[in-house]
């Protein structure tokens, strides 16, 4: 039987396991093929995001590949798929209304002196992001997705096909390019040692 087809005669959670110990990863990253583009339209209809969709999905499979254990107790392996995507969407909701709440909050009770410091911050953001810009196009892409959004290594490599390790590499080098970056700012005297230094060490470190 062809290896594709192999694919779409998966019907439970044991048929899919059954292939990722015949043939490794490579079915896995078959069956993620198959089915990626499918369950993200699916998530996009709840959270009305394509970007926060594809984390969504890509959160799923990375947690079937890392608990295989749990497809033995999945007997239809579809609606598994479209349910865990449905709930994961639903719960992203719930967190995004909880943070606006939050926020909310906070405007209403923002002082003088709290939007002073927030125009200063955003000045040296705006000088980081403008050195995020000059790095290597794949530099700039893995440290944009790590640091910016979020994304753990593994999610990383497997929405942009290439390892881990590569994906270490990458922000390696683009650490230590921005460092040496902030180093000379701070030296030049164009910004505030400090307060680049405070604000740096969320994305640098």
């Amino acid at each position: 039987m062809e290896f594709n087809e192999s694919i779409d005669l998966i019907a439970t959670g044991q048929d899919l396991l059954d292939l990722i110990e015949q043939d490794g990863k490579d079915a896995f990253t078959a069956f993620y093929s198959s089915n990626f583009r499918k369950l993200i339209l699916v998530s996009d209809k709840y959270v009305k995001n394509t970007h926060a969709a594809e984390e969504i999905v890509q959160d799923m499979f990375l947690k079937i590949w890392e608990e295989r254990e749990i497809l033995l107790n999945v007997k239809a392996i579809k609606p598994y798929l479209y349910r865990s995507v449905v709930n994961a969407s639903i719960n992203f909701l719930n967190r995004q209304r909880n943070i606006e709440k939050h926020h909310q909050k906070i405007a209403e009770h923002l002082t003088d002196d709290d939007v002073e410091v927030m125009d200063q911050q955003n000045e040296l953001l705006v000088l980081l992001y403008q050195e995020i810009e000059l790095l290597p196009e794949k530099c700039q892409l893995v440290f944009k997705l790590s640091r910016l959004e979020g994304l753990k290594y593994k999610n990383i490599a497997l929405q942009l096909g290439i390892s881990e390790k590569t994906v270490e590499n990458h922000m390696s080098n683009a650490l230590r390019i921005l460092r040496a970056r902030v180093l000379l700012n701070i030296k030049n005297g164009s910004v505030n040692k400090f307060k680049y230094f405070s604000l740096l060490s969320l994305f640098l470190y």
